[in-house]
């Protein structure tokens, strides 16, 4: 009779399938054995080995798995904000290029033909943010506008956590393409004006954006606000759910169609930045390789609320009125918001909110 070494404990399991339940709940190892008796021959039985590992195997163990997720959150953090800064500085690329190409052009000292015109530039522009969408969308969703990231943040569940870092990637993003277009284009630009382009001499901007010597400061902070009010509603609309989203690989089609759209009706009188890290990146760049505090002072802090707070503005504004209209009370920052002071203002009155509403 053969024998089993008296080693580990043991079960023994009368058939294959028996042995190999056993088998998947120990992960232990099984080997046959022909066991017999002398009156009676029994059919062949498995001898399941349970191992019992080590205190040390077992530390190492839990140590590896408890770095794990931490790893892999790491990495994750890490591609989407590589995302959020690649699929900006793509944007920047197309956009800020088809603006020098068509400024610079338009010079016969430069070109002998102009290149580019208003209609070139509002389908680069949205040819641009499509493609950095398209590159960035599967990884960080794609926002590549802080105006967006903010909105997601407070109407969508978007953690805040990572809000600073995608901004961050998003404003560094738009300093880099504006840096590597700058380096392409800047024989040309000296020899456009002489020297380093004030760009906030020309209304055919290159690097940022400007506003017509009509306009006032307060029609400047409507218009970009109304322009991203466009843009983040259009947002909002193809990624709901029950809204008819479209696919995933179809949202940078809607973006190429309402940047289009919001550039060719009410871009012209600023620009249309429509996003906060458009101005602002290209800006830092104006300002590092030599265009002077001007870029900072022009026309009462222009840069900063029209090209900065309007978007951030007109995105809230957008979101509020989708979600106050359209979106399922399901999910619905507002309504949960509401029907919490409502229904429980006790509970609201001990997270330190006032049942102020009705």
């Amino acid at each position: 009779m053969a024998t089993i070494p008296p080693l580990h404990p043991i079960r023994l399991a009368t058939s294959p399938d028996q042995a190999h339940e056993s088998h998947r709940q120990s992960s232990s190892p099984i080997s046959p054995t022909s066991m017999s008796s002398p009156s009676n021959h029994s059919p062949k039985q498995y001898a399941i080995y349970h191992h019992y590992p080590s205190r040390t195997a077992v530390a190492s163990r839990e140590t590896v798995e408890a770095a794990q997720p931490r790893t892999s959150s790491v990495r994750s953090i890490i591609r989407e904000l590589s995302a959020e800064f690649i699929g900006t500085m793509l944007f920047m690329i197309v956009g800020l290029g088809v603006n020098c190409q068509s400024t610079l052009t338009s010079s016969s000292q430069v070109s002998s033909t102009p290149k580019g015109n208003y209609a070139t530039v509002s389908l680069a522009w949205g040819t641009g943010l499509a493609l950095g969408a398209w590159v960035s969308s599967g990884i960080s969703g794609g926002h590549l506008n802080p105006a967006v990231t903010l909105v997601q943040a407070i109407f969508r569940g978007f953690s805040w956590k990572k809000v600073p870092g995608y901004m961050l990637a998003q404003v560094l993003g738009a300093c880099v393409g504006a840096a590597l277009i700058y380096a392409n284009y800047h024989i040309a630009i000296n020899i456009y004006e002489g020297g380093i382009i004030l760009c906030l001499v020309t209304p055919e901007l290159i690097a940022i954006v400007i506003q017509a010597d009509y306009m006032t400061n307060a029609l400047c902070f409507y218009n970009e606000a109304l322009g991203t009010f466009l843009l983040v509603f259009v947002v909002l609309a193809v990624t709901d759910k029950r809204n008819g989203a479209v696919p995933g690989f179809i949202v940078p089609l809607a973006l190429f169609m309402v940047l289009l759209s919001a550039s060719a009706s009410i871009g012209s009188q600023t620009g249309f930045a429509l996003n906060p890290a458009r101005d602002l990146g290209p800006r830092l760049l104006c300002w590092f390789v030599g265009y002077g505090r001007d870029v900072w002072n022009y026309r009462a802090q222009y840069w900063l609320y029209a090209p900065i707070m309007g978007p951030f503005v007109g995105g809230l504004v957008a979101a509020t009125i989708y979600d106050l209209l359209l979106y399922p009370s399901e999910g619905n920052i507002l309504y949960s918001y509401y029907h919490r002071l409502r229904k429980d203002p006790v509970e609201a009155a001990e997270n330190g909110v006032s049942n102020t509403v009705g």
